[in-house]
Parts: structure tokens; sequence; C-alpha cells
């Protein structure tokens, strides 16, 4: 099973081929296929190749399938006794993609 880690949005993936997941939002381009070429290890059963920090021409590419924004989560700021309580609400925006190829 061939399975690679890349990083995207200061965060870390496991990824094989088919895998459909949520990552920080990725800016529009023209072409709806995204190409990672920050991988930083890539396994294909035999062999582990492991970049320093990066592997040198790999690249995983993927399909954009959606942009969309997670649930809403609330923060609650309140101090005791001083009559102070904020809340406020955040959504986070997200890019969900479809991995096609690692190589």
């Amino acid at each position: 099973m061939k399975f690679a880690v890349i990083q995207t949005g200061g965060k870390q993936y496991k990824v094989t081929e088919g895998d459909v997941l949520n990552v920080e939002k990725l800016p529009k381009g023209s072409s709806e296929t995204i190409a990672f070429d920050k991988v930083l290890l890539i396994d294909n059963g035999k062999d582990t190749m492991i970049g320093a920090p990066y592997l040198e021409g790999a690249v995983v590419t993927a399909s954009r399938v959606e942009d969309g924004r997670d649930k809403k989560i609330t923060v609650i700021k309140y101090k005791n006794k001083i009559r102070y309580k904020k809340t406020q609400g955040h959504r986070q925006p997200f890019t969900k993609i479809k991995i096609e190829k690692i190589g």
C-alpha cells in the first residue's frame, strides 16, 4: 500500500491514493488540480524514502472537490465578579481535496 506524508497549511497529512480530506483553505487557481511539492515521506511497501526536510522531485497531485466552512465554534471570554462576558463565533474555512496520484 503506497502512502505519502505531505505538508500544507502548517500541518502534516498521511495520504494514500483515493483519500478525500479537508485541509486548510487553499487559494483559488485556474485549474482544479493541485500539486503538493512539500512531500516529507513516500512509502511504496518495499522502500521508504525520507526527505531532509522534503523529497526532491516528489509531487502529490490532488483535485479540488469543494471549498467550505466547518461547524461554528463558540468562543466565550468571562471574568468573574466584574460583569465581563464576551461571546464570539468562528467558522474555519477549508478545502476538500481528493488525492489522485503519488509520485
